[in-house]
C-alpha cells in the first residue's frame, strides 16, 4: 500500500516537472527564444520585462505605438516660423527647385493641434514614405502628373488637402504659406494608417569613438542649416540660413540627433514650374555624419529598397546608435 501510494506521488511530481518544462518552452518560443548561437537581435520597439514600451521613432518611451502621420511643411523665408514641428519625431529635409528646402515631418509619438505650413509632395516624398507601411501622408497637392500619381501608386492613407478635411489658411499670412491643418480632424480620417515600427534606427549608448563637435553644416544652393551642440540641454540647435530656428510658439528646434545623410540628388521626372526640381535618393548605400551627445560618427548607411528602412554603421561595422529624442535626417549632395 505504501509502496503504490510512493509510486503515485512520483508519478505525480514527473507529471509536474514535464508540465512546467513544457510551458517554459512554450513561454519562451512566444517570446522569441532562439536557437543556440543565433546572433542577439537589436533593439527593438516592443516591450520587455525590463523596460516600458520604445518608439521606433525616438527610442523614448511611449503607452503605445500610434498611427504614422506624415506632414510635408514649407521651410522657405514666408513659411517660417513653423508650427508643431518640434512635436516630430523624424524631420526629413529634403532639396526642392531654386535651391531650396522643404521638410517631410513624421508624427506618431506626439500629435501637435495643428501643423504647418502645409505644402505641396515632391517625388522624393515617395520613397521614404514607403518604410512606413502605409502612412497616412498630408500635403497641399502636386504638380498635375505628380498628383495622379500619388493617387494611384503611393501606399499610403492619402490626406491630400483638395479632398481632405481640417485645413484652414491663417489670413494673418500671404498664400501659399499659409495653409495648416487641424491635427485631430486628420487622424480621424486615417484610421487605416499603419503604426510606428522598425524603421533601421537603432537606440541606446554611443558606441566607441566620435569625434567632439561644436556644430556642423549642411546646405542647398539657395538654403543653409547649422546643428550648434548646447551641452546645458543636450540638443543640437538648428538654425536655418544664419538665424535661430523656432516654432511660432517660440520653441527652438532642436534634435537628440542629427542624421546628415550624403546621396546622389539627381532631377525628378515629375515637372515643377516647368523645371525638373531635384530627387534625393532614399535607397542604395552612402556615407552620413551622425551627431549625438557633442560628438559627431563618420557612419555607412543601407537602404537595398523602398520597403526597408535604413542602416547606419560604424567603421568596425556596429550598429550606430541615436541619442533619444527627435531625429533630423538631411538629404544633401554626395
Amino acid at each position: 500500500m505504501m509502496w503504490a501510494r510512493h509510486k503515485m506521488l512520483v508519478a505525480v511530481a514527473a507529471a509536474v516537472l514535464l508540465a512546467g518544462l513544457v510551458t517554459g518552452s512554450f513561454i519562451a518560443f512566444r517570446h522569441g527564444g532562439q536557437a543556440r548561437g543565433a546572433a542577439v537581435p537589436s533593439p527593438s520597439p516592443s516591450p520587455s520585462p525590463t523596460g516600458p514600451l520604445r518608439s521606433p521613432f525616438t527610442g523614448e518611451p511611449v503607452p503605445s505605438l500610434n498611427r504614422v502621420l506624415a506632414v510635408k511643411i514649407d521651410n522657405i523665408v514666408n513659411a517660417r516660423p513653423q508650427t508643431g514641428l518640434n512635436h516630430a519625431d523624424i524631420v526629413y529635409v529634403l532639396p526642392v527647385e531654386g535651391g531650396l528646402s522643404r521638410f517631410l515631418a513624421i508624427f506618431s509619438s506626439h500629435y501637435p493641434p495643428v501643423i504647418g505650413p502645409v505644402r505641396s509632395a515632391r517625388e522624393d516624398d515617395l520613397p521614404l514614405l514607403r518604410q512606413f507601411g502605409r502612412p497616412a501622408f498630408a500635403y497641399s497637392g502636386a504638380t498635375a502628373a505628380l498628383l495622379p500619381y500619388i493617387h494611384n501608386h503611393a501606399r499610403i492613407v492619402n490626406l491630400y488637402a483638395g479632398t481632405t478635411r481640417g485645413y484652414f489658411r491663417d489670413l494673418s499670412r500671404i498664400a501659399p504659406y499659409n495653409l495648416y491643418a487641424h491635427t485631430r480632424t486628420l487622424l480621424a480620417q486615417a484610421r487605416g494608417a499603419s503604426k510606428a515600427r522598425d524603421i533601421g534606427f537603432r537606440f541606446g549608448p554611443p558606441p566607441a569613438g566620435g569625434k567632439p563637435t561644436r556644430s556642423a553644416a549642411a546646405s542647398y544652393p539657395a538654403a543653409s542649416f547649422r546643428f550648434t551642440w548646447s551641452a546645458s540641454k543636450g540638443r543640437w540647435l538648428v538654425s536655418i540660413d544664419g538665424a535661430r530656428a523656432v516654432t511660432s510658439s517660440g520653441v527652438r528646434l532642436s534634435a537628440a540627433t542629427v542624421v546628415i545623410q550624403y546621396t546622389k540628388v539627381r532631377k525628378s521626372r515629375f515637372l515643377e514650374y516647368g523645371f525638373n526640381p531635384p530627387f534625393a535618393k532614399s535607397t542604395g548605400s552612402g556615407t552620413a555624419l551622425v551627431l549625438r551627445d557633442g560628438k559627431a560618427w563618420k557612419v555607412h548607411w543601407s537602404r537595398p529598397s523602398w520597403n526597408v528602412g535604413t542602416t547606419f554603421t560604424t567603421a568596425s561595422g556596429q550598429r550606430m546608435t541615436f541619442a533619444p529624442g527627435q531625429v533630423w535626417v538631411v538629404l544633401t549632395q554626395r
